[in-house]
């Protein structure tokens, strides 16, 4: 399964989300399909995903927030699946791809590729929703069922180690910041 046919797949469905996604690949693949102002691009902080997506959903809980995230990053921060499961947030659904290696950085291979469960782990740190999908028809799926459930949800999807032909886009980081703010600060004023 392709991690692009993934995302083309729930696109829709992230229109009126809050999206937080790691760098790299994950990045460069959502903005191929299309920037929206709700898209923040979590650059330069591998691993942080999560707490940011967190940190969201505890500030905005009538706001669905959906965390783009990757083994390579969560392996980094096993800690944020407890404080999750601890908070437990309604509206935050955090979606893993694992494809088995840290392809934004050269392709060294990570834990899951000799082993590691993530959806073992998540079930072990206390997330109430979670699932391993292999599929693009099951991923877009989980994906919807955990929005329309509103409670907190990992998806772990296993996909294939390939990604874009370059992570560099024509999109300021900066911008991505103060665009991202601009939109949060508007959910405010409705």
């Amino acid at each position: 399964m392709l991690r692009l046919e993934c995302l083309r797949s729930i696109y829709s469905e992230l229109q009126n989300c809050l999206v937080v996604t790691i760098m790299g690949a994950v990045a460069a693949e959502l903005q191929s399909l299309g920037h929206r102002p709700n898209f923040f691009y979590l650059q330069h902080a591998m691993g942080l995903a999560s707490s940011m997506g967190l940190g969201l959903a505890l500030c905005l809980p009538e706001q669905q927030v959906i965390v783009i995230d990757g083994d390579g990053s969560l392996l980094m921060n096993l800690g944020s699946l407890s404080t999750m499961a601890r908070y437990r947030p309604k509206k935050l659904v955090h979606v893993v791809f694992d494809n088995e290696s840290l392809l934004s950085v050269g392709g060294f291979p990570t834990a899951t590729s000799t082993g590691t469960d993530l959806e073992g782990i998540a079930r072990a740190s206390g997330i109430p929703r979670v699932a391993t999908v292999r599929s693009v028809e099951s991923f877009k799926a989980a994906v919807s069922d955990a929005v329309r459930s509103s409670e907190l949800t990992t998806i772990i999807a296993k996909v294939e180690a390939t990604g874009p032909t370059a992570y560099v886009t024509d999109l300021s980081l900066l911008e991505n910041r103060f665009q991202f703010r601009r939109y949060i600060q508007a959910l405010g004023k409705h």
